[in-house]
């Protein structure tokens, strides 16, 4: 864990690369406790500890994942995708990563004319990827 800012984007880009922490966001309009900020997280370097006190907390939100992408797909409109090589700090339910870890293949396989017509299929490792 280290020092990440509070906002981040939220979703998006479809890979990651690595998880910085776990934040288990407090809203105090839901019950949790208010210090007068108003809505407020705890981050947690494991799964199992954001887990845990996401169970003992009242007023909480969804689990998320501060995820690390350095590099990213883009769909600037529906089904309109492009690979962007810079890196961004997102947020993400942790449902999203059940999918594989971005690798050297990952983008370039979605993006490609024989990608499967689900090319979402390629992003949660369901498509046999051609060997290289």
């Amino acid at each position: 864990m280290g020092e990440y800012p509070t906002s981040a984007k939220a979703g998006g880009g479809y890979v990651w690369d690595e998880v910085l922490e776990y934040r288990v966001w407090c809203y105090p309009h839901l019950g949790a406790e208010d210090f007068g900020d108003g809505v407020y997280f705890y981050a947690f370097a494991t799964y199992e500890e954001a887990e845990a006190a996401s169970a003992s907390v009242v007023g909480v939100g969804a689990l998320l994942a501060l995820v690390l992408q350095r590099e990213y797909i883009d769909e600037s409109e529906a089904g309109t995708y492009s690979h962007v090589r810079q890196e961004r700090v997102t947020e993400w339910p942790v449902e999203l990563l059940s999918r594989p870890r971005r690798d050297e293949r990952t983008i370039p396989d979605f993006l490609s004319p024989d990608a499967p017509e689900n090319r979402l299929a390629i992003l949660r490792g369901e498509f046999p990827r051609p060997t290289r």
